[in-house]
Protein backbone atom coordinates (compact mmCIF):
# COMPACT_ATOMS: atom_id res chain seq x y z
CA UNK A 1 0.00 0.00 0.00
CA UNK A 2 1.43 3.39 -1.12
CA UNK A 3 1.40 5.99 1.22
CA UNK A 4 1.70 5.77 5.30
CA UNK A 5 -1.23 5.58 7.60
CA UNK A 6 0.14 8.84 9.62
CA UNK A 7 0.23 10.88 6.39
CA UNK A 8 -3.65 9.90 5.46
CA UNK A 9 -4.73 11.47 8.81
CA UNK A 10 -3.00 14.20 9.52
CA UNK A 11 -2.43 15.63 5.61
CA UNK A 12 -5.30 15.94 2.56
CA UNK A 13 -6.17 13.13 1.35
CA UNK A 14 -6.67 14.14 -2.00
CA UNK A 15 -3.21 15.34 -3.59
CA UNK A 16 -2.85 17.81 -6.39
CA UNK A 17 -3.22 14.76 -8.92
CA UNK A 18 -6.54 13.61 -7.58
CA UNK A 19 -10.03 15.10 -8.98
CA UNK A 20 -12.35 16.29 -7.22
CA UNK A 21 -15.15 14.00 -5.48
CA UNK A 22 -18.19 15.20 -7.13
CA UNK A 23 -18.82 15.14 -10.94
CA UNK A 24 -21.44 17.37 -11.86
CA UNK A 25 -23.01 16.13 -14.86
CA UNK A 26 -25.71 18.46 -16.99
CA UNK A 27 -25.30 21.45 -14.09
CA UNK A 28 -28.14 23.34 -16.16
CA UNK A 29 -30.44 20.71 -16.73
CA UNK A 30 -34.09 21.94 -16.30
CA UNK A 31 -35.90 19.18 -15.51
CA UNK A 32 -37.39 18.51 -11.89
CA UNK A 33 -35.38 15.62 -11.05
CA UNK A 34 -31.76 15.46 -9.42
CA UNK A 35 -30.09 12.65 -9.84
CA UNK A 36 -27.62 11.32 -7.00
CA UNK A 37 -25.33 8.53 -7.33
CA UNK A 38 -22.93 7.63 -4.43
CA UNK A 39 -21.32 4.76 -5.70
CA UNK A 40 -20.76 5.57 -9.14
CA UNK A 41 -16.93 5.89 -9.20
CA UNK A 42 -14.23 3.72 -8.02
CA UNK A 43 -11.18 5.26 -8.16
CA UNK A 44 -8.53 5.73 -5.03
CA UNK A 45 -6.86 9.00 -3.90
CA UNK A 46 -3.02 8.44 -4.77
CA UNK A 47 -1.90 8.80 -1.29
CA UNK A 48 -4.14 5.28 -0.36
CA UNK A 49 -2.56 3.80 -2.98
CA UNK A 50 -4.40 0.03 -3.79
CA UNK A 51 -5.85 -0.06 -0.16
CA UNK A 52 -3.74 -3.58 -0.08
CA UNK A 53 -6.25 -5.31 -2.50
CA UNK A 54 -5.73 -6.67 -5.98
CA UNK A 55 -6.87 -4.57 -9.45
CA UNK A 56 -9.73 -7.16 -9.79
CA UNK A 57 -11.03 -6.23 -6.50
CA UNK A 58 -12.13 -2.98 -8.17
CA UNK A 59 -14.14 -4.48 -10.82
CA UNK A 60 -16.51 -5.90 -7.67
CA UNK A 61 -19.55 -5.00 -6.39
CA UNK A 62 -17.58 -4.40 -3.01
CA UNK A 63 -15.74 -1.18 -5.13
CA UNK A 64 -18.70 0.14 -6.68
CA UNK A 65 -21.96 0.16 -8.28
CA UNK A 66 -21.30 -1.80 -11.23
CA UNK A 67 -23.39 -0.18 -14.11
CA UNK A 68 -25.33 2.37 -11.82
CA UNK A 69 -23.39 5.31 -13.44
CA UNK A 70 -23.95 4.32 -16.89
CA UNK A 71 -27.89 4.73 -16.55
CA UNK A 72 -27.59 7.62 -14.09
CA UNK A 73 -25.90 9.26 -17.29
CA UNK A 74 -28.34 7.88 -19.51
CA UNK A 75 -31.06 9.65 -17.36
CA UNK A 76 -29.59 13.16 -16.83
CA UNK A 77 -29.93 13.25 -20.78
CA UNK A 78 -33.74 11.48 -20.59
CA UNK A 79 -35.06 13.97 -18.34
CA UNK A 80 -32.73 16.97 -18.87
CA UNK A 81 -31.79 16.27 -15.07
CA UNK A 82 -28.33 17.63 -13.11
CA UNK A 83 -26.23 14.34 -12.08
CA UNK A 84 -24.29 14.41 -8.21
CA UNK A 85 -21.78 11.13 -10.13
CA UNK A 86 -19.52 10.44 -6.64
CA UNK A 87 -16.03 9.54 -8.36
CA UNK A 88 -14.07 7.48 -5.29
CA UNK A 89 -14.43 4.07 -4.50
CA UNK A 90 -16.77 2.94 -1.43
CA UNK A 91 -13.89 1.10 -0.25
CA UNK A 92 -12.25 4.56 0.28
CA UNK A 93 -15.17 5.70 2.44
CA UNK A 94 -19.20 4.89 1.70
CA UNK A 95 -21.15 8.56 0.66
CA UNK A 96 -23.91 6.93 1.14
CA UNK A 97 -22.82 6.89 4.90
CA UNK A 98 -22.57 8.78 7.76
CA UNK A 99 -19.76 9.42 9.79
CA UNK A 100 -21.16 7.52 12.86
CA UNK A 101 -22.15 4.85 10.37
CA UNK A 102 -19.85 1.25 11.26
CA UNK A 103 -19.32 0.51 7.65
CA UNK A 104 -18.79 3.99 6.44
CA UNK A 105 -15.06 2.75 5.79
CA UNK A 106 -15.24 -0.90 5.34
CA UNK A 107 -12.64 -3.10 6.99
CA UNK A 108 -14.37 -6.25 5.26
CA UNK A 109 -16.12 -5.72 1.65
CA UNK A 110 -18.67 -8.92 1.39
CA UNK A 111 -16.22 -11.37 2.68
CA UNK A 112 -13.14 -9.68 1.50
CA UNK A 113 -10.65 -7.82 3.81
CA UNK A 114 -9.74 -3.92 3.03
CA UNK A 115 -5.84 -3.66 4.33
CA UNK A 116 -6.07 -0.47 3.97
CA UNK A 117 -8.91 0.08 6.21
CA UNK A 118 -8.07 -2.15 9.08
CA UNK A 119 -7.97 -0.22 12.09
CA UNK A 120 -7.95 3.29 11.17
CA UNK A 121 -7.56 5.95 13.47
CA UNK A 122 -10.40 8.31 14.24
CA UNK A 123 -8.16 11.12 12.79
CA UNK A 124 -8.01 9.12 9.87
CA UNK A 125 -11.54 8.44 9.37
CA UNK A 126 -12.02 11.79 9.70
CA UNK A 127 -9.30 12.73 6.75
CA UNK A 128 -11.54 10.70 4.42
CA UNK A 129 -14.69 12.40 5.48
CA UNK A 130 -13.74 15.90 5.09
CA UNK A 131 -11.40 15.11 2.02
CA UNK A 132 -14.44 13.20 -0.21
CA UNK A 133 -18.05 12.86 1.30
CA UNK A 134 -18.48 16.45 3.05
CA UNK A 135 -17.55 18.12 -0.19
CA UNK A 136 -19.25 15.77 -2.54
CA UNK A 137 -22.65 16.27 -0.55
CA UNK A 138 -21.82 19.87 0.33
CA UNK A 139 -22.28 19.89 -3.66
CA UNK A 140 -25.51 17.93 -3.81
CA UNK A 141 -26.94 20.55 -1.08
CA UNK A 142 -25.88 23.25 -3.16
CA UNK A 143 -27.33 22.02 -6.23
CA UNK A 144 -30.55 21.40 -4.38
CA UNK A 145 -30.33 24.82 -2.87
CA UNK A 146 -30.23 26.76 -5.92
CA UNK A 147 -32.63 24.83 -8.21
CA UNK A 148 -35.27 27.45 -9.79
CA UNK A 149 -38.03 26.03 -7.76
CA UNK A 150 -36.24 24.28 -5.08
CA UNK A 151 -39.76 22.81 -3.79
CA UNK A 152 -40.93 20.93 -7.00
CA UNK A 153 -37.44 19.18 -6.94
CA UNK A 154 -37.49 15.27 -7.27
CA UNK A 155 -34.57 13.52 -5.64
CA UNK A 156 -33.86 10.22 -7.46
CA UNK A 157 -30.68 8.45 -6.26
CA UNK A 158 -28.95 5.38 -8.55
CA UNK A 159 -27.54 2.39 -7.28
CA UNK A 160 -26.65 -1.50 -8.08
CA UNK A 161 -26.78 -4.41 -6.41
CA UNK A 162 -25.55 -7.89 -6.76
CA UNK A 163 -27.42 -10.79 -7.55
CA UNK A 164 -25.98 -12.80 -4.91
CA UNK A 165 -23.58 -11.60 -1.91
CA UNK A 166 -20.57 -14.21 -1.17
CA UNK A 167 -20.85 -13.58 2.79
CA UNK A 168 -24.70 -14.18 3.09
CA UNK A 169 -24.71 -16.78 -0.11
CA UNK A 170 -28.72 -15.71 -0.83
CA UNK A 171 -30.03 -15.00 -4.01
CA UNK A 172 -31.27 -11.35 -4.88
CA UNK A 173 -33.76 -12.17 -7.62
CA UNK A 174 -35.81 -9.25 -7.65
CA UNK A 175 -34.63 -6.74 -11.12
CA UNK A 176 -35.35 -3.99 -9.33
CA UNK A 177 -35.69 -2.53 -5.59
CA UNK A 178 -37.15 0.66 -4.83
CA UNK A 179 -36.32 2.59 -1.45
CA UNK A 180 -37.34 4.81 1.29
CA UNK A 181 -37.52 5.92 4.67
CA UNK A 182 -40.28 7.81 5.89
CA UNK A 183 -41.74 8.93 2.77
CA UNK A 184 -43.08 6.58 1.07
CA UNK A 185 -45.04 8.81 -1.93
CA UNK A 186 -43.19 8.31 -4.91
CA UNK A 187 -41.14 4.85 -3.74
CA UNK A 188 -44.49 3.83 -3.78
CA UNK A 189 -45.92 5.16 -6.84
CA UNK A 190 -42.72 4.13 -8.88
CA UNK A 191 -42.10 0.66 -8.02
CA UNK A 192 -46.21 0.32 -8.62
CA UNK A 193 -45.73 2.03 -12.45
CA UNK A 194 -42.56 0.06 -12.86
CA UNK A 195 -44.02 -3.24 -12.59
CA UNK A 196 -47.87 -2.04 -14.37
CA UNK A 197 -45.32 -1.63 -17.49
CA UNK A 198 -42.94 -4.34 -16.87
CA UNK A 199 -45.14 -7.78 -15.62
CA UNK A 200 -42.31 -9.82 -16.46
CA UNK A 201 -39.44 -8.15 -13.61
CA UNK A 202 -40.12 -8.73 -9.97
CA UNK A 203 -40.10 -4.73 -8.45
CA UNK A 204 -39.73 -5.29 -5.06
CA UNK A 205 -40.00 -2.38 -2.43
CA UNK A 206 -37.51 -1.67 0.45
CA UNK A 207 -35.70 -4.43 -0.19
CA UNK A 208 -32.76 -5.97 -0.91
CA UNK A 209 -31.99 -3.00 1.46
CA UNK A 210 -34.26 -0.84 3.79
CA UNK A 211 -33.34 2.91 3.95
CA UNK A 212 -31.97 3.72 7.87
CA UNK A 213 -30.68 7.12 9.40
CA UNK A 214 -27.76 5.21 9.49
CA UNK A 215 -27.25 3.21 5.89
CA UNK A 216 -27.78 5.90 4.47
CA UNK A 217 -27.35 9.56 3.98
CA UNK A 218 -29.08 11.32 0.74
CA UNK A 219 -32.29 10.36 2.47
CA UNK A 220 -32.34 11.61 5.27
CA UNK A 221 -29.93 14.20 5.09
CA UNK A 222 -30.74 15.70 1.68
CA UNK A 223 -34.59 14.73 0.53
CA UNK A 224 -36.11 14.13 4.15
CA UNK A 225 -35.69 17.16 5.84
CA UNK A 226 -36.80 19.23 2.33
CA UNK A 227 -40.06 17.51 2.28
CA UNK A 228 -39.32 16.66 -1.62
CA UNK A 229 -40.42 13.72 -3.62
CA UNK A 230 -37.43 10.83 -3.51
CA UNK A 231 -36.75 7.74 -4.05
CA UNK A 232 -33.87 5.24 -4.16
CA UNK A 233 -33.51 2.27 -6.93
CA UNK A 234 -31.41 -0.39 -6.55
CA UNK A 235 -31.04 -2.32 -10.14
CA UNK A 236 -29.60 -5.90 -10.20
CA UNK A 237 -25.99 -4.92 -11.61
CA UNK A 238 -26.00 -8.45 -14.15
CA UNK A 239 -28.72 -6.14 -16.02
CA UNK A 240 -26.67 -3.09 -16.64
CA UNK A 241 -23.06 -4.41 -17.21
CA UNK A 242 -23.25 -2.97 -20.67
CA UNK A 243 -24.40 0.34 -22.53
CA UNK A 244 -27.41 -1.14 -24.10
CA UNK A 245 -28.66 -2.63 -20.80
CA UNK A 246 -28.11 1.43 -19.19
CA UNK A 247 -29.60 2.56 -21.35
CA UNK A 248 -32.92 0.23 -21.47
CA UNK A 249 -33.46 0.62 -17.64
CA UNK A 250 -32.68 3.87 -17.82
CA UNK A 251 -35.40 4.44 -20.13
CA UNK A 252 -37.84 1.94 -17.93
CA UNK A 253 -37.18 4.25 -15.13
CA UNK A 254 -37.86 7.47 -16.97
CA UNK A 255 -41.46 5.66 -18.15
CA UNK A 256 -42.04 4.70 -14.75
CA UNK A 257 -41.31 8.06 -13.00
CA UNK A 258 -43.50 9.86 -15.60
CA UNK A 259 -46.27 7.86 -15.04
CA UNK A 260 -45.71 8.03 -10.72
CA UNK A 261 -45.82 11.10 -10.70
CA UNK A 262 -49.53 10.85 -13.33
CA UNK A 263 -50.62 8.80 -10.43
CA UNK A 264 -49.30 11.16 -7.64
CA UNK A 265 -51.10 14.46 -9.09
CA UNK A 266 -54.71 12.32 -9.86
CA UNK A 267 -53.84 11.43 -6.05
CA UNK A 268 -53.78 14.87 -5.01
CA UNK A 269 -56.54 15.87 -6.48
Amino acid sequence: MNGSRAQESVAAVLGAGDPLPCDLVNPAGKGRVVLICEHGGRLVPGALGDLGLPAEAFDRHIAWDIGAAGVARALSQMLDAPLLLQRYSRLVIDCNRTLESADLIPELADGTPVPGNINLSAAARQARYEAILRPYHDTVAQVLDTRPDPQATIILMIHSFTPRLMSGGEDRPMHLGVLYNRDPRLGQALAAAVQADNPQLMVTENAPYRCSDLGDYAVPVHAEPRGLLHALVEIRNDLIRTPDGQAAWAAILARGLERALETLKETAR
